[in-house]
């Protein structure tokens, strides 16, 4: 079977590329279906998916030298340059050049640079083509970039504000964790789960135990709660550190700057420590010389 006719029809999300597309005038100036020169195509630096797998690429390329392209690869005209900027099918282009072809079918469209990318997004996720993180980071530059709210990327996309929210959390991310849910070595459900960990380094370590142990996303909620349990304990536990009162500060500060070192007063009562920092022998005998000593 070909990778490019599935057996069974993926759900479609929210509109689809048709709803995000402006309608073709009656004579057809906005949209035209042809075909292009495989060189005159431009892939789109801004476009959300960044990794490509290469043994998928080699598989397409095998199904579309038996089988051509099946469907068009949806581009803009360049402002600059001349050919075509990639809105949707670069995967397709990247194969058909594996492929051999020296022409592709095209589906011209003129867009702007907010209706491409809302385009490229939702083709790229009715394909499943994105990582976790590249569709975290789509939907952050739909809403920094383009002043989207959680809504309004909802409907667009046909999923929940929920699921938008959760999405962007995993951003927040250490970028070693980051880049294990790129590369596919720990799931979206991992990433959610690591983020219940108290801090950075519990995460990494979270992270790299649920990746090289495969550990299950059940498994990884239940140590991250573990470690924010313990690490919740701690700060129960650690005695507060005394409150130093105004005079104890104030002769601190006046044996800093008489001595020229840092000094510290422990004082319990009336009763307690000096400590005075000296960086070397020199240094000390210098501190002695200044307090008769």
């Amino acid at each position: 079977m070909s990778k490019q006719e599935p057996s069974a029809p993926k759900r479609r999300l929210g509109r689809g590329l048709d709803g995000l597309l402006p309608a073709a005038s009656p004579r057809g100036a906005s949209t035209a279906e042809s075909v292009a020169r495989i060189e005159e195509l431009h892939r789109n630096r801004k476009q959300p998916r960044r990794r490509f797998d290469e043994a998928s690429l080699e598989e397409l390329a095998a199904s579309i030298r038996e089988h051509g392209i099946l469907e068009p690869i949806l581009v803009r005209k360049r402002r600059e340059g001349g050919g075509y900027e990639i809105i949707a099918g670069e995967r397709r282009w990247r194969a058909a050049q594996r492929a051999g072809l020296h022409e592709v079918p095209i589906f011209v469209r003129e867009l702007s640079d907010e209706n491409a990318f809302q385009a490229a997004i939702v083709e790229n996720l009715q394909r499943e083509d994105l990582n976790p993180i590249e569709t975290a980071r789509a939907f952050r530059r739909l809403r920094d970039e383009f002043g989207m709210t959680g809504e309004q990327i909802a409907q667009r996309v046909g999923k929940s504000r929920a699921a938008i929210a959760n999405s962007m959390r995993l951003l927040e991310l250490p970028e070693l964790v980051l880049d294990l849910l790129e590369t596919g070595a720990i799931s979206e459900g991992h990433g959610r789960a690591i983020l219940q960990a108290p801090d950075e380094a519990a995460q990494i370590r979270l992270a790299k135990l649920a990746a090289s142990k495969r550990l299950s996303v059940r498994d990884v909620e239940r140590l991250a709660r573990e470690a924010a349990a313990v690490e919740g304990a701690r700060k129960t536990k650690a005695p507060a550190k005394p409150v130093k009162s105004a005079n104890i500060r104030d002769l601190e500060e006046r044996l800093t700057k008489k001595l020229g070192c840092a000094v510290r007063v422990q004082d319990q009562g009336g009763r307690g420590t000096l400590e005075i920092d000296y960086g070397d022998l020199d240094e000390l005998d210098r501190i002695l010389g200044l307090i008769g000593g």
